[in-house]
């Protein structure tokens, strides 16, 4: 019955530090693996590259429309982008004119 109550005592006694160890170990775990851990850390600053390149993309192809944009206004239009837009609708040339594709 002494070695019973002892060992009662003993596991009671080693419980709580135990659970704390637990606790700690499963936080580390989580520090290291987690979402937002250690690990993750790689992966987010990927995102971020690939994220920036889309970015700067974007912002190119709006300079390239707000250009369009400004040489469209009303008020002084461009008179070549004008003439190049009313050919490509219309499909209209002159039969003494040359098309040069810039592809």
């Amino acid at each position: 019955m002494a070695h019973i109550a002892k060992l009662r005592l003993l596991l009671a006694s080693a419980f709580g530090p135990a659970i704390a160890l637990l606790l700690l170990l499963s936080f580390a775990g989580y520090v290291v693996l987690g979402s937002n851990g250690v690990l993750a850390w790689g992966d987010y600053t990927r995102q971020l590259r690939q994220a920036q390149a889309e970015l700067k993309k974007t912002q190119e192809a709006r300079a390239e429309l707000r250009n369009r944009v400004d040489l469209l206004n009303p008020r002084r239009v461009d008179p070549d982008l004008s003439d190049e837009l009313i050919r490509r609708q219309l499909g209209v040339i002159h039969h003494d004119e040359v098309i040069v594709p810039l592809n």
